[in-house]
């Protein structure tokens, strides 16, 4: 499945450096062209009263599309 800007994505590792931990849920701000290797993705990560926590860019096999059949979940970060 194609991901594209806007698009809701699952983080699929931790990034501990900025709060961040696996399965956390980001908007995909921009999306860098590239084929294969080459394509990345801007992630905006927000707490749930639209805080940015962390800006990243990460390839694609980092991340992946939220299914449609999810539940989010909340958690405190670490302070």
């Amino acid at each position: 499945m194609a991901i594209e800007e806007l698009d809701t994505v699952v983080l699929l590792r931790d990034a501990k450096e900025h709060g961040l931990e696996y399965g956390d849920i980001g908007a995909v701000v921009h999306r860098y062209a590239g084929e294969g290797e080459g394509e990345a993705y801007e992630l905006e990560f927000v707490t749930g009263e639209g805080e940015t926590v962390a800006v990243l860019t990460l390839s694609r096999e980092e991340i992946r599309p939220m299914d449609r059949r999810e539940i989010l979940h909340a958690r405190e970060l670490a302070a």
